[in-house]
């Protein structure tokens, strides 16, 4: 059995890091976060669909950008085209309409943990230091100018062959990444603007998911 929870969800653009300060007069590093035209692109119920969520839209564009069966969904919706359409599971989705806007202040307030989504960082072909942390081997005597080699990977006769998933030198970055348990320092509802506390996957520009913490930590 699947237990369904209440998940709160926006989407918006990483505009980068700044610092601001707590009641305490502390130094807070935030990363800012612009969700300003979410809306209810559509509704998942499980008497049509089998399953509840909410289909959510971030980021207008112009109608001749988008495909015909994309440009239906959001007539039918009743909103302009959206450049990007993410389906969030939550068992109160019977509570949204198509076409809903989702205000910032709406869905997230100072204090909030939630779970961020994004695309990490590209880093191109890596070796085995920079992606997986080898220490290398030895700078002394006779190491002949190989210090980052990764090492033995793997044995002789037995096995006879090289274990899947064996750490090696590969394509660093650009993967899906989620950081848990992000605090919501501040939101901005006039700016449709969130400030979260810390590092948030992804470079400038780049699109994130904000959801309702999974895994809230019980310390907090």
């Amino acid at each position: 059995m699947t237990i369904e929870r209440n998940v709160k969800g926006l989407l918006g653009t990483k505009l980068g890091m700044t610092q601001t300060w707590d009641e305490n007069n502390r130094i807070v590093p935030v990363t800012v976060i612009a969700a300003a035209t979410n809306v209810v692109a559509g509704v998942r119920t499980p008497d049509v669909d089998g399953y509840n969520a909410i289909q959510v839209g971030f980021g207008e564009i112009e109608a001749r950008k988008v495909t015909k069966p994309q440009a239906g969904q959001f007539a039918k919706a009743g909103v302009t085209p959206r450049r990007h359409v993410v389906e969030i599971r939550t068992a109160d989705a019977g509570t949204y309409t198509p076409g809903q806007e989702l205000a910032v202040a709406d869905v997230f307030a100072a204090g909030d943990e939630i779970d961020v989504t994004g695309t990490s960082k590209g880093k191109g072909f890596a070796g085995t230091m920079k992606r997986h942390g080898f220490s290398g081997v030895g700078a002394s005597h006779g190491a002949h100018r190989n210090h980052r080699k990764p090492g033995s990977i793997g044995a002789c006769a037995t096995p006879g062959r090289v274990f899947k998933g064996t750490r090696m030198a590969g394509r660093m970055g650009g993967a899906t990444v989620t950081t848990q348990n992000v605090t919501v320092h501040a939101v901005d509802a006039e700016k449709g603007l969130v400030l979260l506390k810390g590092a948030v996957p992804g470079p400038k520009g780049s699109v994130v998911v904000l959801r309702s913490a999974a895994k809230k930590e019980a310390s907090k």
